[in-house]
């Protein structure tokens, strides 16, 4: 048995879930956006503009790095990007997939921080319904959305796949496994994965069911990369559980980094952060 009621048990087999309501009801928290994008007068070009709930920590010549616009995703949706050239001088790119619950004016600070930090440029965007891009989030929106940002990033700034590391936060591992399996880059960078939406709502879950949400734990075998797993060891949002059991099906996964005593929202906080994505970004993908 795997661990689920008898009522669970019923519940599932006689009307199942079907995998849009186990994401609504496990992931999707869009704030109320943090930032706008103010166009010009061809409609072509933007400005970003934060709002004081965005939090901006640096001065208007960190916010100038900043690039700001629009792409279409092939279910039609238009999803903001952000391009943050921290280094002049960086290899690689970080294509960051960021967590619940924030949008791209509330990591704005964070990225600059830390791609100026570990040597990197950062691209990143908005899933659908979140921030200023339109539609409403879902998993299906969620593997497109991705996808509209890898083609924008290889094609807009021609930046070859060797030079691009995915970086997956919390819920933005799912999209990052889904693109990882499916094409081979520089690298990936998994913070506080799941196994499965049902693996969080059930922890007891011992398969992924039909109408699973974000079965991540059966797409990470295909991923080709190196893979460098973070987890906090007291994680009260994802159990720890998740990270130690995506790191074991990994097939190139490198030394990975358990926070411990971290929580879900806080490991960034501790000093080992920074110095193993340094290691991992100037000395093993380098050697």
């Amino acid at each position: 048995m795997n661990g689920l009621s008898l009522s669970e048990l019923c519940c599932l087999f006689c009307c199942p879930p079907c995998p849009g309501k186990i994401a609504a009801k496990l992931a999707f928290l869009p704030p109320e956006p943090t930032y706008s994008l103010i166009a010009d007068e061809t409609g072509s070009k933007y400005t970003l503009h934060l709002n004081e709930r965005a939090e901006w920590q640096y001065t208007q010549k960190e916010l100038e790095k900043i690039e700001v616009f629009m792409t279409r995703t092939d279910k039609g949706k238009r999803i903001a990007c952000m391009f943050v050239r921290c280094s002049p001088n960086a290899r690689f790119t970080l294509l960051f997939s960021h967590g619940n619950a924030v949008d791209l004016g509330q990591m704005s600070s964070f990225y600059i921080g830390l791609g100026s930090r570990i040597n990197c440029n950062v691209f990143s965007y908005d899933y659908s319904g979140y921030g200023y891009s339109t539609g409403k989030p879902s998993e299906k929106n969620l593997y497109s959305d991705i996808d509209a940002a890898w083609q924008t990033l290889r094609t807009r700034y021609g930046i070859s796949p060797e030079n691009i590391i995915l970086y997956g936060q919390s819920i933005g591992t799912v999209p990052t496994i889904d693109l990882a399996s499916r094409y081979e880059v520089g690298a990936v960078i998994l913070h506080s994965p799941l196994m499965s939406g049902m693996r969080v709502a059930f922890p007891d879950t011992k398969r992924t069911w039909f109408f699973d949400a974000f079965p991540s734990i059966d797409k990470v075998p295909r991923v080709t990369s190196p893979v460098l797993v973070i987890h906090g060891t007291d994680d009260e949002v994802i159990d720890f559980s998740h990270g130690l059991a995506i790191y074991d099906r990994c097939p190139r996964a490198v030394d990975p980094l358990w926070v411990e005593g971290a929580g879900h929202n806080d490991v960034e906080l501790y000093g080992q952060y920074l110095e193993r994505l340094k290691r991992f970004v100037s000395v093993e993908l380098v050697n």
